[in-house]
């Protein structure tokens, strides 16, 4: 099992980061994908990543860091980003997308622009994207219209829009994460897309430390929750868990370049 999606760097889990690593390992999981949301943790999280193999991470910038960051100095990021990106040592570009409760701080515009540039990193440096998008499929649908996706993948994380819209994801030739919601009682849409979805094209991921799944929902999420949400997929499309277990982990080991080490037997 490989959690495409989990903040282990957030504060959340500072005070106990080891003992939830171990719980992870304990639970049968074999990798854990970090997302970096911004500049001040794409060091740290390289250095963690060098520190143990298990842990992959991307680099990116979060539409929802966009209003804390001066607009003035996208430039400048983007092209620290690229410096970081040839120097190796990341799994992905992202978390990058969209968001509609940051377009007050963020309007769309610069959103757009800020997703193009990863878009273009992602293409030149050969590595898949984590894609954020959160009440704005609408225009993120416009730009991969327009904007050649990288031949390395698009993975959308904790989806959540329903059938239609994975339609034209599928069509682009993307991939799906699903995290914690698809055990949630009252979960409709996703489960929907689901459903839909070819299990080739799909992946699991915790969000961790959000989106708890039950039985632990309410409660701070982490990677060893990831059976629950397994469970929760392979309930849903009527499929064998270990079926659904082992094709999502292949995908991932695809979707990543095997950059995970093989599981020891």
């Amino acid at each position: 099992m490989i959690d495409t999606h989990c903040h282990l760097d957030a504060a959340r889990f500072d005070e106990d980061r080891n003992e939830v690593l171990a719980r992870a390992w304990a639970a049968g999981l074999h990798g854990i994908v970090i997302p970096g949301v911004g500049p001040h943790d794409w060091e740290p999280l390289r250095e963690l990543s060098r520190q143990d193999a298990r842990l992959q991470v991307g680099l990116g910038i979060h539409p929802q860091l966009l209003p804390d960051m001066p607009p003035e100095e996208d430039d400048a990021v983007l092209e620290h980003l690229d410096a970081l990106l040839a120097k190796g040592g990341a799994a992905a570009v992202g978390e990058c997308g969209l968001d509609g409760p940051s377009l007050p701080g963020a309007p769309l515009e610069r959103q757009v622009m800020v997703l193009k540039r990863h878009l273009a990193l992602a293409r030149k440096h050969g590595l898949p994207v984590l894609m954020h998008c959160h009440r704005l499929h609408p225009a993120l649908i416009e730009l991969l219209k327009e904007e050649p996706l990288p031949e390395a993948g698009l993975l959308m994380h904790s989806y959540s829009g329903g059938v239609e819209l994975a339609r034209f994801y599928l069509q682009k030739g993307c991939h799906f994460s699903f995290a914690g919601p698809v055990t949630w009682a009252e979960a409709r849409k996703p489960l929907d897309a689901l459903r839909a979805i070819p299990l080739e094209r799909l992946m699991a991921e915790t969000d961790a430390p959000d989106q708890a799944p039950t039985p632990h929902r309410g409660t701070r999420s982490e990677p060893g929750y990831l059976p629950h949400i397994l469970e929760g997929m392979a309930r849903v499309r009527g499929e064998p868990v270990e079926e659904v277990a082992r094709q999502t982990t292949e995908n991932a080991r695809r979707f990543f370049r095997e950059a995970f080490p093989a599981p020891s037997r």
